[in-house]
């Protein structure tokens, strides 16, 4: 995520008061993760995100107040991001379109921020030092909520029967693969990048595969 591709303005007259803050901190954190992403956790510094934020080294001392502080809150703002889709899925959803949606925005977010999904990635490998706590706590709370649902439509026969958790796994798999292997993908298509029709051919094929699993293809389950 390129900082000109950041979400980030200069707080306007009349606005509530922090708005400087929010400003600052979504700086920060555009530029941490280029610099996390490209150097990895043990060799980024405070200086170079400073740096590349194109902000005094202080400010990034004054709302971070140490490198690990900083990479929690970016990790914590990837998989919020992530999770914050998943609340597609409710017991009130239309399973299909729920899936529909999930995985073209799975695939968007690989295509827009991949360096965050490679980030991720990287502490995962390494075995989550810095993450594994919030990995077994909160995050794991909130996924099983949505494995929930899933098991609910399964008993209602809203889908054919399938274990959850793995059926998310294969489609984080599937989906972050775009982001992780960005420099295989386009090496084996005889191509210089990702191109657009390749995310779409790969959100069509993937939602095929995951509808086809859960016999939804004519919208219920047999």
């Amino acid at each position: 995520m390129d900082l000109n591709d950041a979400t980030i303005r200069e707080p306007q007259p009349g606005r509530r008061p922090g708005a400087k803050r929010v400003v600052n901190e979504a700086r920060i954190l555009a530029a941490a993760e280029e610099i996390f992403a490209e150097a990895g956790y043990a060799a980024a510094s405070m200086a170079a995100i400073a740096e590349r934020a194109a902000l005094p080294k202080a400010n990034l001392h004054y709302y971070f107040g140490t490198k690990e502080q900083l990479y929690r809150r970016l990790l914590d703002t990837i998989v919020d991001g992530w999770q914050e889709t998943m609340d597609l899925f409710t017991a009130d959803s239309d399973p299909a379109e729920a899936f529909r949606l999930y995985i073209a925005d799975k695939i968007e977010f690989s295509r827009r921020r991949p360096r965050a999904s490679k980030i991720f990635a990287n502490e995962v490998l390494h075995g989550a030092p810095h993450f594994l706590s919030a990995l077994q706590g909160r995050i794991r709370e909130r996924f099983q909520r949505h494995c929930d649902v899933i098991d609910g439509w399964v008993r209602e026969g809203k889908i054919a029967p399938v274990e959850p958790h793995h059926l998310f796994f294969v489609i984080w798999a599937s989906t972050q693969h775009y982001a992780d292997f960005d420099i295989q993908v386009p090496a084996l298509l005889g191509k210089k990048t990702i191109a657009a029709e390749d995310y779409r051919a790969a959100t069509e094929l993937i939602t095929r595969m995951v509808l086809a699993t859960l016999r939804l293809e004519t919208g219920a389950a047999r």
